[in-house]
């Protein structure tokens, strides 16, 4: 017995020890996790597309102290400024005790989405019904957008520059519209064809109508014309003004709490909003750091982060340089003294399809937020590595805050991967790694994720803040 406890306190000592989860965490953390998720609840319905986000996340900003940054003007610490990039990204900065000159923490999230946005001249009629032609957005099993209301969001400018933002869908009192699917009793060939053929790109056409506007001529298209006229009755917009249209289309429910318990969100968006949000309030409920804090929400993440929104633009980049000229400090020194947390979410284990995973190295729902030193694919291709001496102060961050955490990787080595933002912000000379929620099912119209697992996000972004 004397010999087992010695085996058993050397292990202790030197094995890794166990990820505790959800069934230490008491009632009163618990209840606080549930409260902090009424709020990203509303964010996300709020949030489906990138222009509302920001909106939204404006509002909360402004409602909190935060007013719009203005260039060469001398902020004081505790200041809290925010800066939208074309209504599509956003910036908030809290000035720190020490304003720029160790550097600034930053933490950066996306608010796009997978979804399915309008082709250019998208309007047309078949056999006496109106279609919309779509080109999805992201990666997108593309049999799961068919036979579901979908909402249509976006904006147009019309040709005298007016702007008009569209909403359709998302209230229950309002009509919907759905890509139809072939009905089982004629969809043997189809049920014959792997998934991604199943349903191909070119007919994820939207169904809009199906009434003819009222005629005593043979004309064609009385239906799309009936489309048309009902939108520029409520928009004042014509058939060309979808050449400078952004619209799209995005599941129409609302989220949900999942499970027995309510433990789960269930909803659109959680990738990347559910980083997005506790980043957000982590600024929003900021002190007075002692160096400046960032979170920036960025758009174009799940098509490369190109444009002028996306992280691979210099918006963010000039913003620290503004931030770092007030200080009297040269903004790429301030990067080059910076740290990032990359707030992105990585696949949660799913017990249905195992097969997947590496247990050893995946990210459990309710045990945290998780790290992922590097995503990438294939041999590590097109990733940041996160250091070892960076992973050290993250760790230890987390630790020191008590803040539940586990470190993971994206399935098995040689079925999949994925990429984040992170490597964009290394280019910058920044110190980088991923820190975000767990999701189930992710890139569906439908995401599940923890409450814990959100809350705990929130105080990892707090803590990287305030208290490293």
């Amino acid at each position: 017995m004397e010999e087992k406890s010695k085996v058993k306190a050397l292990k202790e000592q030197l094995f890794m020890p166990a990820k505790t989860g959800i069934s230490t965490v008491k009632d009163p953390e618990i209840n606080k996790a549930d409260e902090f998720c009424e709020g990203y609840k509303k964010f996300l319905d709020n949030s489906p597309v990138e222009r509302e986000a920001v909106k939204y996340s404006a509002e909360i900003a402004r409602s909190n102290g935060f007013v719009e940054f203005e260039q060469d003007k001398k902020y004081n610490p505790g200041d809290k400024v925010y800066y939208i990039n074309r209504d599509k990204a956003i910036a908030l900065a809290v000035i720190g005790k020490n304003g720029t000159k160790n550097g600034v923490k930053l933490s950066i999230a996306h608010i796009d989405s997978p979804r399915v946005d309008l082709k250019p001249n998208p309007l047309y009629e078949d056999t006496y019904l109106a279609f919309f032609k779509t080109h999805y957005y992201g990666g997108i099993k593309k049999y799961q957008w068919t036979v579901m209301p979908l909402a249509l969001h976006g904006t147009v400018v019309k040709l005298d520059g007016t702007k008009v933002d569209i909403c359709v869908g998302a209230d229950e009192a309002e009509p919907c519209f759905c890509i139809t699917d072939l009905l089982p009793h004629l969809a043997r060939e189809q049920a014959s064809k792997t998934l991604s053929k199943a349903i191909e790109g070119e007919n994820l056409n939207v169904l809009i109508g199906s009434r003819p506007i009222e005629s005593e001529d043979d004309e064609s298209d009385l239906v799309k014309l009936n489309v048309m006229k009902l939108l520029n009755e409520k928009y004042g917009i014509t058939e060309s003004d979808f050449l400078s249209a952004e619209l799209c289309f995005v599941p129409a429910q609302k989220c949900r709490d999942v499970g027995f318990d309510r433990g789960l969100i269930g909803g659109y968006g959680h990738d990347d909003k559910v980083c997005a949000y506790p980043a957000l309030m982590a600024a929003v409920n900021s002190g007075t750091p002692d160096c400046t804090c960032v979170t920036y929400l960025t758009d174009k993440e799940e098509t490369g982060s190109d444009g002028n929104t996306g992280m691979q633009s210099d918006f963010l980049r000039y913003f620290i340089y503004d931030l770092a000229k007030a200080d009297g400090e040269e903004g790429y020194r301030v990067l080059s003294k910076s740290m990032c947390l990359s707030a992105d979410v990585n696949a949660a284990f799913d017990p249905i399809y195992a097969s997947a995973y590496e247990p050893k190295n995946s990210s459990y729902i309710n045990k945290g937020v998780i790290i992922s030193k590097y995503t990438g694919h294939g041999g590590k291709y097109d990733t940041s590595d996160a250091s070892a001496e960076y992973m050290g102060k993250i760790r230890s961050m987390l630790e020191k805050n008590e803040i539940m955490w586990q470190v993971g990787e994206l399935g098995k080595v040689d079925i999949g991967g994925g990429g984040t933002i992170a490597k964009y912000v290394a280019n910058m000379n920044v110190d980088v790694v991923d820190l975000g929620v767990p999701v189930l099912s992710m890139h569906a119209p439908f995401e599940l994720i923890s409450k814990l697992d959100v809350y705990e996000a929130y105080r990892a972004f707090y803590a990287f803040f305030n208290n490293m």
